[in-house]
């Protein structure tokens, strides 16, 4: 079985040496793989001193390298974390254990922060609201949607069309799993402080920005009946708030003297018609699409099990780079 770390990087020289180093030692066996992302310090010659196989992805953003490692690397099961040496290795053979026992897709590490400073309260506030976001609209499987560590399965891996730019990526995963059913899971993971020298490269309000428009992006793709129904909702609001006062002067003295109010009336009730027809056929159009995705992942083999004691089926041969 093989084990692959997939590990995205922009300018983490102070931390990667480190991440790569405990990944090794919790993970003996598995191929370490850093991804350079345009860094402008050493971080390739920090990784490559570590003895992880380091590559380059020029377009910039999280989500780019993500869609280009799992392009690339070929395993069995994938472990995909941050390199700013904020997630705790030693919690990834428990979480390789978990998946490969109930033979699941997903496990998601939620963050326990091991000092107040680690995680922010900013920060805290927008993953409540996003994953709260999600939750309600997808499904309510996971309570820290926007952690960056993760294990996958191949055929997770395999079947997701990774089309995200940026730090975006987490919450097109999770609504990737949830839209396609995958047997999923979560467990709790310490989250440290970013090691001295070591700056984050997230900004609060620019990515929650760009988070809820992507969440509202999939909500187009994934519910377009709920999305189209709102707004046809909306229209035929305004126009029975419009039209009532047209109505009741009509029937006291037979006139119809606001046209114009009566003229947008009937042209929003259209609107909300043409929405409410427009949600049904892009809703058929998204489920043979769903159904099409479906096929693909379940075309891929299951999680692999193995009888052999936990400690043993972690170290595993190591994955061909």
């Amino acid at each position: 079985m093989r084990i692959a770390v997939l590990i995205p990087c922009f300018n983490e020289e102070a931390a990667i040496e480190g991440v790569v180093r405990d990944f090794s030692a919790s993970l003996p066996g598995a191929a370490i793989y850093v991804y350079d992302n345009n860094s402008t310090d050493r971080t390739r010659w920090a990784a490559e001193r570590a003895g992880a196989v380091v590559r380059d992805e020029p377009r910039q953003g999280k989500g780019n390298v993500v869609c280009r490692m799992f392009a690339d690397v070929d395993a069995d099961i994938y472990v995909l974390v941050d390199g700013d040496g904020t997630y705790d290795a030693t919690s990834a053979p428990a979480m390789i254990e978990r998946l490969l026992a109930e033979r699941l897709d997903l496990i998601n590490g939620a963050r326990v922060a091991t000092n107040p400073s680690a995680y922010p309260a900013g920060h805290r506030l927008g993953n409540r609201v996003l994953t709260g976001l999600v939750a309600r609209i997808f499904g309510d499987r996971f309570s820290d949607m926007l952690s960056g560590y993760k294990v996958f399965s191949r055929r997770f891996v395999k079947s997701y069309p990774a089309l995200t730019s940026g730090f975006e990526i987490e919450t097109a995963l999770t609504v990737h799993a949830l839209e396609l059913r995958m047997p999923t899971g979560e467990l709790p993971t310490p989250y440290k402080e970013r090691p001295q020298g070591s700056a984050s490269k997230l900004r609060t309000f620019r990515d929650g920005f760009r988070i809820l428009w992507t969440i509202l992006r999939l909500v187009e793709e994934e519910r377009p009946l709920q999305l189209f129904g709102l707004i046809s909702l909306l229209f035929a609001v305004v126009s029975l708030i419009l039209i009532y006062p047209v109505v009741v002067t009509y029937l006291e003295t037979g006139l119809v003297p606001r046209i114009p109010t009566a003229v947008l009336s009937a042209s929003l009730m259209v609107l909300a018609c043409l929405s409410l027809v427009s949600g049904l056929i892009i809703d058929m159009v998204t489920q043979g699409r769903r159904e099409a995705k479906r096929l693909c992942y379940l075309a891929l083999p299951a999680p692999p099990t193995s009888g052999l004691p936990a400690a043993e089926r972690i170290s595993m041969d190591r994955a061909v780079p």
